[in-house]
């Protein structure tokens, strides 16, 4: 029995719609991996250094908790420039400068630290691993990590050098900033802010200096000398000496050949034969030719005349 044509044509249309359900399908497990690939580019670039990968940070103790309470501190610390940084020189010294920060929040800190960040304004900002931050805690420089922010600035904090700050008291700390030579000559300018972990920073614009390139030595040209009055010209030669040095020199005697060049052929030789076609041997080639042509045609007229058997 013969299927019919609907039949047929509803099979059809049943697997085109489960392979068009395949397809969906696929397309949203692409689409959502898609998506978490970029959520987790833009957690990658928050937070961290240059090529370092995202940590959690630590739970807080109850005493920081304490600290960051807003019944107790307010708004926090203030922070100070005591002595601001004017210019940083890209590839040269590092600067220093001191910041105070004052707890003026009528209760005591357990523990505060200092924090420091960049930012450029006016353009790109460098990157975390192109500037150094130090700062002096227990007598020695100690190493400020710096890492990206979800902003464009960079940043990073000391906790090691932290400790408690009483009410109505004030702790100092010196920092030292350094930029290395591969910072971008666009960049003239950096926002340098400092920050205790509780409390408002204080921020001050700092000046980027990129040292000219050295100028290449000049060869100094030769002075040419000039006569002195002192000077007396030298004395005339004497009409036979200068008769004696410019006097031509005699011509070289011609010599006789002792043999005759090879070019010369002796009298009474007898002339070589000519090489090459003459014109009656053009002649007899084509008479030749015209010959065996027609030879060749007689020979085929007569084998067509041939009667056949």
């Amino acid at each position: 029995m013969r299927t019919s044509v609907i039949t047929r044509f509803a099979k059809n249309d049943r697997a085109f719609s489960g392979r068009r359900r395949i397809a969906t399908l696929a397309a949203t497990v692409v689409l959502a991996g898609g998506v978490q690939l970029l959520t987790t580019d833009t957690a990658w670039a928050c937070g961290d250094s240059d090529k370092a990968p995202v940590t959690t940070p630590a739970k807080p103790s109850a005493a920081d908790e304490e600290d960051r309470s807003v019944e107790l501190h307010g708004q926090g610390t203030n922070a100070t420039f005591l002595k601001a940084p004017g210019t940083l020189t890209v590839g040269g010294p590092k600067a220093e400068f001191d910041v105070q920060f004052f707890n003026g929040t009528g209760a005591d800190y357990h523990r505060i630290f200092p924090g420091i960040a960049f930012f450029n304004m006016n353009g790109a900002t460098p990157k975390p691993s192109q500037v150094t931050a130090e700062v002096m805690a227990n007598g020695t420089w100690q190493r400020v990590k710096l890492a990206n922010g979800c902003d464009p600035a960079i940043g990073g904090s000391l906790p090691s050098a932290g400790g408690p700050l009483a009410d109505g008291h004030a702790v100092r700390y010196r920092f030292r900033v350094g930029l290395s030579a591969d910072v971008a000559k666009g960049i003239d300018g950096l926002q340098v802010t400092v920050k205790p972990s509780e409390g408002r920073g204080v921020s001050t614009d700092v000046k980027v200096v990129h040292p000219a390139a050295p100028a290449k030595p000049t060869t100094p040209a030769k002075p040419k000398p000039t006569p002195t009055k002192d000077a007396k010209p030298a004395p005339a030669k004497p009409a036979a000496e200068q008769t004696k040095d410019t006097a031509p020199a005699p011509a070289p005697k011609p010599t006789t050949p002792t043999t005759a060049p090879a070019t010369t052929a002796p009298a009474g030789t007898p002339e070589l034969a000519q090489t090459g076609s003459s014109s009656t041997n053009t002649f007899l080639a084509a008479s030749s030719a015209l010959l065996l042509a027609l030879g060749a045609g007689v020979l085929i007229a007569v084998r067509r005349l041939r009667p056949q058997r």
